[in-house]
């Protein structure tokens, strides 16, 4: 078997308040920005590139976020991460949602202040405005986001926040 090199400078580097819950799996190269939150049974494969998590960005359980050689995955401040999602070397930009489930293949990015529905299929390379609602699979924009869905984004975030600080304490 021919012998693979990888990178040896592998880092977790975890700011001020930012919670890990203990049956997550953080591998590689990983920056978690203050007050952003992996959950219970999230993987965050950093291994070949590397991986941020933005200030106040919740990945929430069983999701996961894995890397190429050429791309890292980059999630901005206040975005949330459903449950079960996967995020496979793509940007995610802030004040978004992904939904439960969803998929981002390698080399999406998502324009700030958008949607992608539970259950989605973002295909590899797609560019999303900010401001867009995709749904389906394929991932197609159906509308343009309410300012009140705007908010909620920013309100989801701030209430995993909170939700961070209350499984911190039972530590």
């Amino acid at each position: 078997m021919e012998k693979r090199e990888f990178p040896c400078n592998w880092k977790l580097e975890t700011a001020e308040a930012a919670f890990v819950a203990a049956s997550a799996v953080l591998v590689g190269s990983i920056f978690l920005e203050k007050d952003s939150s992996v959950w219970y049974g999230a993987i965050v494969r950093g291994d070949l590139n590397s991986i941020r998590i933005g200030t106040r960005s919740n990945v929430q359980d069983g999701a996961v976020l894995h890397v190429t050689r050429e791309r890292g995955v980059r999630i901005g401040p206040d975005v949330t991460v459903g449950h079960g999602a996967i995020l496979h070397g793509c940007v995610v930009d802030r004040e978004c949602l992904i939904g439960m489930g969803a998929i981002l293949l390698d080399g999406v990015h998502i324009g700030e202040g958008s949607v992608v529905a539970a259950g989605s299929l973002v295909p590899e390379g797609q560019e999303v405005a900010p401001g867009s609602l995709l749904m389906g699979v394929p991932a197609r924009v159906v509308r343009s986001i309410l300012p009140e869905e705007r908010d909620r984004i920013r309100e989801l975030a701030a209430s995993y926040v909170e939700l961070a600080f209350l499984h911190a304490s039972l530590k």
